[in-house]
């Protein structure tokens, strides 16, 4: 599994590059705050959103610590998705950064 520190992808996101990035945390828990430009799909639905999720690109993942993000990572690797990353730490590292 590859795996993206925050720092670095704050680094990235600060230079101008576009990064596709999904939240899979739940509704209460983005209403705390996302990653600027990310995307919300609650980990349970993401079997009923995979044409929301770009499958020619790289693809960020981040959760609250970066648990619920891996398994998604696995699952959406299962499915064929090959260009993944998880954000190491989640939304908590992010906020620590």
């Amino acid at each position: 599994m590859r795996t993206i520190d925050p720092e670095q992808l704050a680094t990235r996101l600060d230079a101008g590059e576009t990064v596709c990035i999904i939240d899979v945390r739940e509704d209460e828990e983005v209403a705390a705050g996302m990653i600027p430009g990310a995307r919300h799909i609650p980990m349970g639905t993401i079997p009923d959103r995979l044409a929301d999720i770009p499958r020619d690109g790289e693809v960020v993942l981040v959760c609250r610590s970066g648990a619920r993000s891996g398994r998604v990572h696995e699952y959406l690797a299962a499915q064929g998705y090959a260009n993944l990353v998880n954000m190491n730490g989640g939304m908590m590292a992010w906020e620590r950064r």
